[in-house]
């Protein structure tokens, strides 16, 4: 007899703008940031099994052969939802990555989010939203912003969302093979004396009305500045897109990822097609 299955894709995610307002005394930093997800996802699969058991595969160029150990989202997620499931079992879960591993793209909190989802339905565990988003909050500080499955605006230490209206546009996404820690970074911000970005009003009328040329220069991140000290090829990522008529490019998250911003797609296929190695995302998928 076939065991019952359920997939959900795990949307990597991109920080339109990041502001870090203050370190707080628990050691997280208050911050505001409009998170957007994007067509770039992992797919996570889950099916009945006596245990609980987690795989993971590398499913693109993008990710190549995953590394094994380190703490897996996914079942850490799993198992905050089983200790709120009367009716939890076992489960076997099969993360497809497409997402490059801590690029500052959000992809091992979506495999949470979706993990949890998924779960949630395959167990018939009926736990409610605000319950899955406490659950997401204990996770980790970009999972409840991946649970929501839309843009929203975050802000707290991240575990505060609102659902926020952003158009589709179109992103060249440059990526490296290395990943920057995000405690570092805000560390780094810190020590650097601690600036933070403006208000985002203007940003957040220019990704409402869909207007990329308005958007363009607007685009910011607080943790820019502390990481490119320290890495200046992803300092030069974001100047390559610039140069290669981007309206705008910001890293996103502590990074290392880069995005332009482009007019529409065909601007977005001609920018990469000058950056080898890059790639085209839609935030929000169209």
């Amino acid at each position: 007899m076939s065991r019952r299955t359920v997939r959900r894709e795990a949307p990597a995610k991109i920080n339109v703008f990041l502001r870090v307002l203050a370190a707080r005394e628990d050691g997280y930093h208050d911050l505001e940031s409009l998170v957007v997800p994007t067509s770039l996802a992992d797919v996570i699969t889950v099916r009945d099994a006596e245990a609980l058991r987690v795989e993971v595969h590398g499913a693109s160029e993008l990710t190549g052969e995953v590394p094994a150990g380190g703490l897996n989202l996914a079942l850490v997620a799993a198992l905050a939802l089983g200790d709120a499931c009367p009716g939890a079992g076992g489960a076997e879960i099969v993360v497809e990555k497409r997402i490059p591993v801590a690029a500052g793209l959000g992809g091992g909190s979506a495999d949470a989010a979706a993990t949890i989802l998924a779960l949630n339905e395959l167990w018939g565990c009926g736990v409610d939203e605000a319950t899955l988003a406490e659950l997401c909050e204990r996770i980790g500080s970009d999972v409840p912003a991946m649970l929501v499955g839309g843009p929203v605006l975050m802000s707290g230490r991240g575990e505060l969302v609102a659902p926020a209206r952003v158009e589709p546009f179109h992103w060249v996404l440059v990526h490296f093979d290395f990943g920057v820690r995000s405690p570092d970074a805000y560390r780094w911000w810190d020590e650097a004396g601690g600036g933070t970005g403006p208000d985002p009003s203007a940003l957040l009328d220019a990704a409402a009305g869909g207007d990329a040329e308005a958007l363009g220069p607007l685009l910011f991140n607080d943790l820019e500045g502390p990481v490119f000290a320290r890495h200046p090829v992803v300092s030069e990522a974001k100047e390559w897109l610039l140069s290669a008529g981007a309206l705008g490019a910001v890293m996103s998250g502590s990074g290392s990822s880069v995005v332009g911003l482009a007019r529409d797609e065909t601007h977005a296929r001609a920018i990469a097609g000058s950056l080898p190695g890059s790639i085209v995302v839609s935030a929000p998928p169209a």
